[in-house]
């Protein structure tokens, strides 16, 4: 029996459709306009963002100098300048290794080179010397032919050096005064806000406020258990720059997945080039060990499900952020999607209509009968 399509289910549906697909088109301007307002005042929000990082990872302790009976201001100033002390305290450790231990990784580097030339030389590449020495002298060519192209690398590097400063500055003064007047801004978003809009956006905030802060002390704590127990082995092995490796696990923490993998990889190369092949595949598996350690270890146990994004949303939020603003991107990305996840939670939960209760005087169906 052949089944004929209702004209009018179908016209309804294509209706229903296109209303959907406007909308959601509608939705996507929205957005695209928002980031491209966004990336207009990129210079303001990227100190704003660092300064709500670092606040979070202070706050703690100004709060506690706060509920001591310390004035505001005396303890964000006081915070503040503990957190500049620390800065430059690490900065110092990190210069003094580099600088004692440039000489040693720059004759590794040339060791394995060297190496490298021999393994190719012999089977089954069998790479003579004429061509390794004209493929060089040809990369010399092409970098000279390039000397305008590396000064204006060389320009842009230092105007990228000089807003990394001014950025620095101004996160340090905005945390300042987040730290000093922060408990006062939701009263103050409050009365700003007319009708329904003065109870759900301060509410959104603070949900928003206290999963940033979740994210970054619980990232920050994982990264520094990940840069002790990796630096202990380094150290065992006696890889070259362990302070060095050790921070840059620890700040490469930030960027889930993705920096795991950057700052083991830098590790074992190092450890390839100043040690050999063995106590590379020895660093290998320690940062491996480390990693599943982390994973399946510290990070269940201390961020106990609190931003509520699965892994696989944790890897593709990462990649997409890369691909669309580079490290930033990749550093921004899971705290933004966990502030999106917010706001959709928020949003459901106002939208969603509350369970059907029966009426006390209504009387309950009766059970069916046994068959």
């Amino acid at each position: 029996m052949s089944v004929t399509l209702s004209s009018t289910k179908a016209a309804a549906a294509l209706r229903t459709s296109a209303r959907v697909s406007a909308e959601l088109l509608v939705v996507l301007v929205m957005a695209a306009a928002a980031l491209w307002i966004l990336s207009r005042m990129w210079s303001v929000v990227w100190p704003l963002i660092v300064a709500l990082f670092i606040t979070t990872l202070t706050w703690p302790l100004a709060d506690f100098l706060r509920r001591r009976g310390w004035r505001p201001a005396l303890a964000a100033s006081t915070v503040t300048v503990l957190f500049l002390l620390l800065a430059a305290g690490i900065a110092a450790l990190i210069a003094v290794p580099v600088a004692s231990q440039s000489g040693e990784l720059v004759d590794g580097v040339s060791e394995g080179i060297q190496r490298l030339r021999e393994w190719a030389a012999g089977p089954p590449l069998n790479i003579g010397d004429e061509q390794i020495t004209g493929a060089s002298d040809a990369a010399i060519d092409r970098l000279q032919n390039s000397v305008g192209s590396a000064v204006s690398t060389v320009v842009t590097g230092v105007s990228t050096v000089f807003n990394g400063l001014v950025t620095a500055v101004l996160a340090l003064f905005l945390m300042f005064f987040f730290l000093k007047d922060g408990p006062r801004f939701l009263p103050w978003l409050t009365r700003q806000l007319p009708g329904r809009l003065a109870t759900d956006i301060p509410v959104v905030a603070a949900r928003s406020w206290q999963t940033l802060g979740s994210f970054v002390r619980s990232q920050a704590f994982v990264g520094l258990l990940d840069a002790v127990f990796i630096g202990l082995g380094l150290w065992i092995v006696g890889v070259p720059l362990v302070l060095p490796l050790a921070v840059l696990t620890f700040v490469s923490a930030f960027v889930p997945i993705v920096g795991a993998l950057f700052a083991g990889l830098v590790a074992v190369l190092i450890a390839l080039v100043s040690n050999g092949l063995t106590d590379a595949l020895i660093v290998l598996a320690i940062i491996v060990a480390v990693q599943q350690l982390e994973g399946n270890v510290f990070q269940p146990m201390i961020q106990s499900r609190s931003l509520g994004l699965h892994a696989a949303v944790v890897l593709l939020a990462v990649t997409l952020g890369g691909s669309l603003a580079g490290v930033v991107g990749s550093l921004l990305a899971v705290p933004a999607a966990a502030l999106v996840a917010v706001v959709w939670n928020y949003l459901r939960d106002q939208l969603s209509e509350p369970p059907h209760e029966p009426n006390a005087d209504q009387p309950l169906p009766a059970a069916p009968a046994p068959s």
